[in-house]
């Protein structure tokens, strides 16, 4: 018989195994689907039923506890998910390799970021153990280690996620794992003082983040090596995670996202430009003016510029080419237009800041009001001014007018929502979000009947779960970074260097504006937020400035890093959305960046922009 017409039995059995594995995965990936929306469905309801209750003198036993757990699962599940479809949030130089490089490259930075997260999924499991002897019950007589049981569970998933995207085949699989299993041996079992280590771990950490490690990897990385060298258990770091995770107010964040995730989902895009264009299309810049409103609506509901580029571009690119804008004038202004929207309500940036700076949120959410509005303005005044042809000069067509506003009434009413039920007391910051949420939710699914509740429903929460997972998988980490510089006296020492060589508040804030323009083009908003806040107020106190007037400050700095050369977020996505060259971004959008700048320092030297509101409230 001919030796090629021999069939091994190893190949078939191979195949069979890659089947098996496949199934495994597609069942586990629904049931972690499922599992999510069900999550933020449960953090929607609770608040709310708690809401009605209050006036039948009862409620839910530990509701707020049982809501910040649910966050717990949002965060451990959704940031699983995120590592599933290869989505965790990283910033990697490794693009312009290619070949056996780029694949050297993917496989070292993934086994040592697998061997980062094993580390934290042991964390985890001593800090689930620190807890069951505890004892504590969170609600109805379940123990609060159950719980808490999801954040190892995420961490394991995400790791064995890691490890699978790091290499092709079995073989790339236990490679990498190989690679990962000696990286942690050899931090458990120290050949050397951990402390003579620290600075070539650094090292490797680095070289990793820019070979494609995600960014939880680079900030979670380092706190573990920084906490290895003073040889401070690794618990505290799954300690610091859940603390910030639970924090009562941050339920807020997936719930506000939620929202914004059934609106850019539906049809209340198009709805909501219909009506901006029927109002203002016919003037001159009416596109550019349509654009800059639609874009900071989107923005300050889903927290990220980079999600409305990719939402609303494919509907603001068209009419801004039609009003007769230059392609790279449309494309600036479609990259930048939503820049402020991090500075008006509900902006998880916004949110974020002042339960890390302990500011109240409707401080915080009025402060953001008149330097939101400020840099509005200047973006539509530019796209005003550029637009190179006058529109037909058509009268004001009323009906077509009151038809696109009827239409898209229930998205307009939508910002009075958190706003009147937060600012009218009648509900928490926690229940105002999960309002906001149901409110959109029925706009889409019930009024507009804009998505499908067997099959768009779930898919939109997973969406939103995987973004909000990456996020708070982010801060969490973060966090234990935060607390080790605190610890290692690092404020102290901060404000002493500082004051010692600048004297003048105003010359700190330019300082600051440099600092934090640089640190918005390699850092994300939200990491940065929780990493640097807690360094950055205490210096502001101690020169006398406003925590809402230096809050607007950081944020709208960090927003414009997102548009900075050569590595500004944005501008990968507007080079994504639309096909083009980042160096065809960067010349379409540096007018704009300009622009924005003089708004940034105008938010810096005039405090009465962000102070003048919540002044009110005193």
């Amino acid at each position: 018989m001919n030796a090629s017409h021999i069939e091994s039995p190893i190949v078939p059995a191979g195949i069979a195994l890659r089947g098996v594995c496949a199934r495994i995965g597609k069942q586990l990936a629904s049931i972690e689907n499922v599992f999510l929306a069900l999550v933020l469905a449960a953090m929607v309801v609770l608040p709310l039923a708690e809401v009605v209750l209050r006036f039948f003198s009862t409620g839910i036993e530990s509701v707020t506890t049982l809501v910040q757990h649910l966050t717990l699962a949002v965060a451990s599940i959704g940031a699983a998910i995120a590592a599933r479809e290869n989505r965790l949030l990283s910033f990697s130089a490794a693009q312009i390799l290619s070949g056996r490089a780029a694949g050297a490259a993917k496989l070292i930075s993934h086994a040592l970021s697998g061997a980062v997260c094993a580390i934290l999924f042991v964390a985890s499991l001593r800090f689930i153990q620190v807890e069951i002897d505890a004892g504590s019950i969170l609600a109805y007589g379940v123990p609060t280690w159950v719980f808490e049981l999801v954040q190892p569970l995420g961490f394991g998933l995400i790791t064995v996620r890691l490890l699978r995207h790091g290499a092709n085949g079995m073989t790339g699989f236990a490679i990498a794992t190989l690679l990962a299993s000696i990286v942690v041996a050899v931090a458990a079992t120290a050949p050397m003082d951990p402390a003579d280590l620290v600075a070539p771990a650094l090292a490797a950490l680095a070289v990793a983040t820019l070979l494609g490690a995600p960014i939880f990897v680079a900030v979670g990385g380092a706190a573990l090596i920084l906490l290895w060298g003073e040889e401070v258990p690794i618990a505290s770091l799954a300690v610091d995670h859940y603390a910030l995770v639970v924090n009562p107010s941050l339920p807020t964040i997936p719930l506000f996202t939620l929202a914004g995730f059934f609106l850019a989902e539906s049809g209340a895009p198009r709805r909501l430009l219909a009506v901006f264009d029927a109002f203002l299309g016919r003037l001159r810049g009416g596109a550019a003016i349509v654009t800059v409103l639609a874009a900071t609506f989107f923005t300050c509901f889903t927290g990220a510029s980079g999600v409305t580029i990719l939402a609303l571009g494919g509907l603001t690119m068209p009419l801004l080419l039609r009003a007769g804008y230059r392609d790279a004038t449309a494309l600036g202004l479609v990259t930048g237009g939503g820049s402020a929207g991090v500075l008006l309500m509900p902006a998880l940036p916004l949110i974020l800041y002042a339960i890390v700076a302990k500011v109240e949120l409707q401080e915080i959410f009025l402060g953001g009001v008149l330097p939101a509005l400020l840099m509005m303005a200047l973006v539509a005044i530019w796209g005003v001014v550029q637009q190179p042809t006058q529109p037909d000069s058509e009268p004001f067509d009323w009906i077509k007018a009151r038809s696109a506003l009827w239409v898209a009434k229930w998205e307009l009413a939508l910002p009075l929502v958190p706003i009147g039920a937060l600012f009218s007391g009648i509900a928490t910051p926690v229940e105002s979000a999960a309002l906001t949420a149901l409110y959109a939710f029925v706009i889409a699914t019930c009024l507009h009947r804009d998505l499908k509740l067997s099959s768009d429903v779930p898919r939109v929460m997973t969406e939103c779960g995987l973004l909000v997972g990456g996020i708070l998988l982010i801060l969490g980490v973060a966090l234990g970074l935060t607390n080790y510089l605190v610890d290692a006296q690092m404020t102290s020492k901060l404000i002493t260097l500082v004051t010692d060589n600048i004297e003048n508040p105003w010359v700190f804030l330019l300082a600051l504006n440099g600092v934090l323009l640089v640190v918005g083009c390699f850092m994300d908003i939200f990491s940065a937020i929780v990493v640097l806040v807690p360094l950055i107020v205490p210096l502001g106190q101690a020169f006398g400035i406003n925590p809402v007037h230096l809050g607007l400050v950081f944020l709208a700095n960090l927003e414009l890093g997102y548009l900075t050369p050569p590595v500004g977020m944005n501008l990968f996505f507007a080079a994504t959305r639309f096909k083009k060259s980042v160096f065809e971004v960067y010349r379409a959008v540096a007018p704009l960046f300009l622009l924005l700048c003089l708004g940034v320092l105008l938010i810096t030297y005039v405090p009465f922009l962000s102070t003048a509101l919540p002044g009110l409230l005193h």
